[in-house]
């Protein structure tokens, strides 16, 4: 099978005489859209939908490193300095987020580019019958799975946005206000979209990279978990839907058994052939090997590759973070005391951690990405002072890779990057089981992931402090109802580290401003620039609407309270 070839999208075709340079000359006609709506050329508006998923950048990342891991607790931003990429700063301090950010403008734009080309693709799907194109309700089905993924990037940025269909042309788009739709109308909105597409999905496809009806139903699960924390104007939970959490269970019930967690915890972030394994649902798919000229690679995390390998050494694990996979003699979290003292990347045997932490951070002395050709080395780090000597691993890959390519200053790979994870679903499940009360059902859910979790060790066989259990009630743990919520908070937290959602996490809980200003009060102690930060409740938990939006809009959309 054939990954889908990310393309840039459809180009006009212009028609021109002679053999100067085309800029000279003047187009004598222009082949135009409703020509291209043809049994033949209908893929090419999906193909184009499909592409926008890679069509982000450094600074406007669709996998959500600033927003989702440097705003939380889980990682420092990195580079030179807190004036590198400034704004991300300010999001790792919660300070001075203003809506005049360029960067959050442009992951605006980018994001309704991608809504525009989905929908134009639905337009034009429907002007052709089924027996001309046999495929149309799938690809229709296809393109849904994408809007919904796109407005559900939105959703958890912003809050509030404008829902836009196939029946609004693109010069109608300022006209929908971002307040169209209530909070909880606009989940169901994105539920919609999922539910539909599950309708016209098959399992599997043909071609990699393709949405699958296991993938929708996994992205409904999250679509419903986090309309089930119901929020007031100020951001606050005020509730947890039951009926939603059991829509929670019943869409994960369609994933069950239609995937698998890796053997290894290891195998979800290499390249080449463990590529599109059993967990991963739903991936974008990277090539350095599609005849263009540095193929289509992942440009959202080119910054985090460690200076002494290429370029420039951001997105760096949190101290807070490293300490969070440490374990007690039981093999469990040390959940209350695990910040009281730092891991010492130079005394590793002095305590014992779960095997995650080593797939997932770059410790000095020890190989990096598994390869002891490249002992990772402290001379590697860009700034130190501030941002310590750790970095992320899961993005990236062996500097020995095929699959790098040198974009000098950057270095670039074509690894694909896993959207939703098998073991995404069976914690999506685990957590609205135990907000039901059901927590009992939930505690073998969570064991499958920590016992994965003790059997990957295969490729970091010079870690000797490991110890992680499952959970056994009666014997490392009373199974309440309340300790089961910390646990399965915490899984999460060291399942998912570094891969974009912590920060949502949090705020789906109701728990960001409490965990992020207490994280603040102890990072100060060691770190300088946490002397001024602070978490606003009721402002912070989303990012405002971008001024230059809502001038565009004529002031249609309307600005998210305390901006």
């Amino acid at each position: 099978m054939n990954k889908v070839k990310y393309l840039f999208g459809i180009m006009l075709l212009v028609i021109t005489t002679g053999c100067s340079d085309f800029l000279e000359i003047a187009p004598s006609s222009v082949l135009n859209e409703e020509a291209l709506v043809t049994p033949d050329n209908i893929d090419g508006f999906v193909t184009a939908a499909y592409s926008s998923l890679g069509n982000d950048h450094y600074d406007i990342p669709f996998s959500l490193w600033p927003y989702g891991n440097v705003r939380s607790d889980d990682a420092y931003k990195g580079g030179s300095g807190p004036n590198d990429i400034q704004v991300f700063h300010f999001f790792e301090i919660s300070e001075n987020i203003r809506t005049d950010f360029g960067e959050l403008d442009k992951f605006w734009f980018n994001s309704y580019i991608a809504i525009s080309r989905v929908n134009r693709a639905i337009r034009n799907l429907n002007k052709l019958s089924t027996s001309e194109f046999p495929l149309k309700e799938k690809r229709i089905a296809e393109m849904k799975f994408l809007r919904g993924h796109f407005y559900f990037m939105l959703k958890i940025m912003y809050k509030h946005v404008p829902y836009i269909t196939e029946d609004i042309p693109v010069d109608d788009y300022g006209t929908i206000s971002n307040r169209a739709l209530t909070n909880d109308q606009l989940w169901e909105a994105i539920a919609a979209d999922f539910q539909a597409a599950i309708g016209g999905l098959p399992n599997p496809q043909p071609d990699l990279g393709r949405a699958t009806k296991t993938a929708a139903y996994a992205y409904l699960a999250k679509a419903r978990l986090y309309q089930a924390y119901e929020q007031d104007d100020n951001n606050k939970v005020i509730s947890i839907n039951p009926a939603k959490l059991q829509m929670v269970i019943d869409a994960t019930n369609n994933v069950i058994g239609h995937g698998s967690l890796e053997p290894d915890f290891a195998n979800n972030f290499l390249p080449g052939s463990y590529e599109n394994g059993s967990e991963s649902i739903f991936a974008i798919q990277y090539t350095n090997s599609d005849n263009t000229l540095h193929g289509r690679l992942n440009f959202s995390d080119v910054l985090s590759t460690p200076q002494g390998l290429g370029c420039c050494d951001f997105h760096k694990p949190s101290q807070n973070l490293v300490n969070a996979y440490k374990t007690n003699g039981n093999g469990i979290p040390l959940f209350d005391t695990y910040n009281d003292a730092n891991v010492d990347y130079n005394n590793l045997n002095s305590v014992k951690v779960d095997p995650r932490l080593y797939h997932t951070v770059a410790i000095p002395n020890l190989p990096y990405k598994y390869d002891n050709d490249y002992i990772y080395k402290k001379e590697w780090v860009r700034s130190p002072n501030p941002y310590g000597y750790y970095a992320s691993l899961k993005e990236n890959v062996s500097p020995n890779c095929g699959c790098i390519v040198n974009l000098d200053p950057f270095y670039g790979n074509s690894k694909n990057r896993i959207q939703i994870r098998y073991a995404d679903v069976l914690l999506m499940r685990a957590e609205a089981l135990i907000e039901l009360g059901r927590f009992n059902e939930a505690l073998p859910l969570i064991n499958q992931i920590r016992n994965r979790a003790s059997q990957s060790t295969a490729l970091i066989g010079y870690a000797n402090n490991l110890n992680v259990k499952p959970y056994i009630d009666g014997v490392n743990c009373t199974w309440t109802q309340d300790f089961a919520r910390q646990a399965l908070r915490w899984e999460r937290r060291l399942e998912f580290a570094m891969e974009g959602s912590r920060f949502f996490d949090l705020v789906r809980w109701g728990i960001a401003s409490e965990t992020l200003n207490k994280y603040y009060l102890e990072e100060k102690e060691e770190v300088e620039y946490y002397g001024g930060a602070k978490f606003d409740s009721a402002r912070e938990e989303y990012c405002p609407i971008p001024q230059a939006q809502i001038n565009f809009s004529q002031n249609v959309y309307k600005q998210n309270k305390g901006y």
